[in-house]
């Protein structure tokens, strides 16, 4: 006997009452502000018909306050899992238009087991986040909801990769959840993400502020630093999603996806020569050097809007993944300061998670000095660089391309922090200082003495220059694995990071270091 029709179409019916979510009406009005709903945001983002829905027929599970009287389709959150670009993924993607997407019991155990099921079965989460926040009517129970979630994040992290997309609101502790994972997207309009709101601010402090200040997508990415990337909309920041998966092993027991080419081409390059300016305190844009070493439109630079001083991301390099950590002189010359510390730091430490070699491009003149920088802890915060790098074990690949002084040189992965093979353009100046600063130090008392006192400096900076001020002397003292030309980069990087993808190295046993927090 076959399965009686009724039962068939009540499914049915509970199926699309399900899909609907809060309904036609909360739906045109999302659209209006051009946002997509939680479904809408799933299917864009997974390979079609691949995603399988997890919990469609929840419902919440309070009875105060008139909830007893209400249905919540889904208890306000998509989850399941599906293909992206053909590889299995997990996701949740709250409901904005189901109690505003607030957090309660039901809706955080859906969240949980697909948490779960992520870290089981080591595959990626992406969570799209638009909620009003902890639903007030089930009390504790919903802080026990983010607990839980807060949780699951944490055992989560370093095991497979977690994206967090902000597509709406993200206030009080629903903001914690996204911090603890690896990558943030942040649509630039119709999103907010902040811990106390402009009212709250007043009331606590007196101090007036706008939701631009606090919790707006630019404030996010460009001052706190909470945010990786901005998006246009909620189809780009699934888009960035993607591509960001692309460069990602599944879990931490994976290598990345390289695809590398059947050949390297060994012709020098000799437009990077050109990059190079005569004149050493020049700025020379790095992004130039970057482009000419990845494979083209392979370069996808995370944190783009926060301490631009340093360049991160991800490229290929025929065809080899590898993160891209670099010096940007046009920006304080360089130099390394706290959020330029914290966001490389953070980088290398993701990087080794998944087993992302690391290239390294090196022009730094220092750490920025300054009373500001002495009070909020640069000694802290530049610490936790050499900690990253120093206990990285993935391939690290260094290229010293012009100033490399003093306690950033050894910051940005020397041969002393475990860079496997570090190479040096013929224009590097490897010291502790650069000349200038240095002979002023070293013949203080003597130039005091000297009657043409600028002429006897110079000869003494050229002195020191072509003594220190080069790649020799380091390579000398066997720090430095090959002197190259500009032009040999690119080829030289490919040959090294294929040679080191099989790189094993074995640390003391501990339960874990103590970085510099």
């Amino acid at each position: 006997m076959s399965i009686k029709q009724d039962l068939l179409n009540n499914l049915d019916e509970r199926r699309e009452t399900a899909q609907l979510g809060g309904g036609t009406a909360r739906t045109e009005k999302r659209h209006a502000k051009g946002l997509l709903t939680a479904r809408e945001r799933i299917d864009v983002f997974f390979d079609q018909d691949s995603f399988q829905e997890w919990g469609m027929h929840v419902d919440h599970a309070c009875h105060d306050f008139g909830m007893e009287s209400k249905s919540f389709p889904g208890d306000g959150v998509v989850t399941g899992i599906g293909l992206v670009s053909g590889r299995p993924t997990a996701a949740f993607s709250q409901d904005f238009t189901v109690g505003g997407g607030a957090l309660g019991q039901r809706h955080a155990k859906k969240i949980c087991d697909i948490m779960d099921y992520a870290q089981q079965c080591g595959m990626p989460l992406v969570g799209i986040n638009d909620s009003g926040g902890a639903r007030i009517q089930e009390g504790v129970e919903s802080l026990s909801g983010y607990g839980q979630v807060f949780y699951r994040n944490v055992i989560l992290s370093g095991c497979v990769p977690q994206i967090a997309v902000i597509a709406g609101n993200c206030a009080g502790g629903a903001a914690y959840s996204p911090a603890l994972m690896d990558f943030l997207i942040m649509t630039r309009e119709n999103a907010n993400m902040f811990i106390c709101g402009p009212q709250v601010i007043k009331a606590a402090t007196g101090e007036q502020a706008t939701m631009e200040q606090i919790g707006s997508a630019a404030a996010n990415a460009s001052i706190s630093g909470n945010v990786h990337f901005i998006a246009d909309n909620d189809q780009h920041a699934l888009e960035i999603a993607t591509s960001l998966l692309s460069y990602l092993p599944a879990n931490n027991l994976e290598n990345p996806p390289h695809a590398p080419t059947a050949d390297i081409c060994l012709d020098p390059d000799e437009g990077m020569n050109d990059l190079v300016p005569a004149d050493s305190r020049a700025g020379m844009d790095m992004y130039q050097v970057i482009t000419r070493i990845v494979d083209p439109g392979s370069f996808l630079e995370v944190h783009r809007d926060f301490a631009k001083n340093i360049i991160v991301g991800f490229s290929r390099i025929d065809g080899i993944v590898a993160g891209i950590i670099a010096n940007q002189p046009l920006v304080l010359a360089g130099a390394l300061d706290i959020d330029a510390s914290d966001k490389s730091a953070r980088f290398i430490r993701f990087c080794n998670a998944f087993n992302i070699p690391i290239v390294n491009l090196v022009d730094v003149p220092g750490f920025l000095p300054g009373v500001q920088q002495e009070q909020g802890g640069i000694i802290r915060h530049g610490a936790k660089m050499l900690f990253a790098y120093a206990s990285a074990t993935v391939p690290k690949i260094t290229v010293i391309t012009r100033r490399a002084y003093g306690g950033s040189y050894l910051a940005m992965c020397s041969s002393d922090l475990g860079a496997d093979l570090v190479f040096a353009w013929p224009t590097a100046e490897i010291a502790v200082m650069g000349a200038e600063g240095a002979v002023d130090v070293l013949y203080r008392k003597e130039l005091a003495n000297e009657e043409n006192r600028e002429t006897a400096r110079t000869k003494r900076i050229e002195e020191y220059q072509d003594r220190f001020a080069s790649p020799y002397m380091a390579a000398s003292h066997g720090m430095i694995t090959d002197v190259i030309s500009p032009a040999q980069t690119r080829y030289m990087v490919s040959l090294a990071l294929r040679n080191s993808l099989k790189k094993s190295e074995v640390r003391p046993p501990k339960k874990h270091g103590l970085m510099p927090l």
